[in-house]
């Protein structure tokens, strides 16, 4: 396998950490000031617990605070507002993610939707994702931004591009939408509609760059990429105890220019975009307080 052809992720959310950290040990030094991120968990979801996990562990090597607020399965609406809207307050905690899946009799974007958009770092908020619209700068989704961060590091010029994402996601398609938008890529959007119609495979052979966040393994044929694509897998899927995307890796390899591995391609970056989104809450809030 060429491994010039795979979009690690690894390296570039290592060059990212690095900078978050820096400027976290410096602001520790010059203002006795540390950054915490609060995690809110409703139940006790297997992989929703192994993510914060992996979240901890990766602010621990930033010199982030990191606190968890687990909150019990049957947790109501009122409650877990109660508690957002006691974070929102506390002037020590400077960024909120609410991990999900929420347990069913929970909407995940009427709650978030409560956390002050300056302590939303995931950029969930309508505030914080009408900015991407706007093409301001804010809290985007980690994500969607980590997609944008593969693709720079590739040096090609995105104007005009075709470009097709499979997903509409609040978080990852729509948003990343708009960010291609204001790259000037030609940008088409597919969903499950695309699909029933029977049209999902006539647009991807278009793609010049390839976005596919589904979370259904295989949903993507290889034989459909467009020569010389660059695709980008954010699909994490359990196979037989393996971890595979949205797209059909081996066949679309061979076509491909470019293409992500998963597991290692667009993760590391969007927890690394994360910490770096916190950084930035942090230094806004602080400012503000002066």
């Amino acid at each position: 396998m060429d491994r010039e052809k795979l979009l690690e992720g690894k390296a570039i959310a290592a060059r990212i950490n690095q900078i978050v950290k820096n400027e976290v040990l410096e602001l520790k030094k010059t203002y006795f000031f540390e950054p915490v991120l609060c995690a809110i968990q409703v139940g006790d979801d297997k992989e929703s617990s192994l993510y914060l996990d992996f979240q901890q562990k990766i602010a621990r090597k930033l010199a982030i605070g990191y606190k968890v607020r687990k909150l019990a399965a049957d947790t109501d609406r009122d409650g877990l507002i109660a508690v957002i809207e006691e974070l929102n307050r506390d002037s020590s905690i400077n960024g909120i993610i609410l991990q999900l899946p929420l347990p069913g009799h929970l909407k995940a974007n009427d709650i978030r939707n409560c956390i002050d958009p300056r302590k939303d770092v995931e950029g969930v908020h309508p505030e914080n994702l009408g900015k991407i619209i706007l093409n301001e700068k804010g809290l985007a989704p980690c994500t969607a931004c980590a997609v944008m961060e593969l693709l720079s590091t590739l040096n090609i010029d995105l104007y005009g591009k075709e470009a097709v994402i499979v997903g509409h996601s609040e978080i990852v398609g729509k948003p990343l939408a708009a960010m291609m938008l204001n790259a000037f890529c030609t940008t088409t959007i597919c969903h499950i509609a695309t699909s029933e119609r029977g049209l999902l495979a006539e647009h991807v052979k278009r793609a010049e760059i390839l976005v596919v966040a589904v979370g259904k393994p295989g949903v993507v044929k290889g034989e459909w990429i467009k020569k010389d694509a660059i695709v980008v897998d954010v699909g994490i899927n359990y196979v037989d105890e393996k971890i595979v995307g949205d797209v059909e890796f081996e066949k679309a390899y061979e076509k491909a220019s470019y293409i992500t591995p998963v597991p290692g391609g667009v993760g590391p970056i969007t927890v690394a975009l994360l910490m770096r989104n916190l950084l930035k809450a942090a230094k806004e809030q602080k400012q503000e307080d002066k």
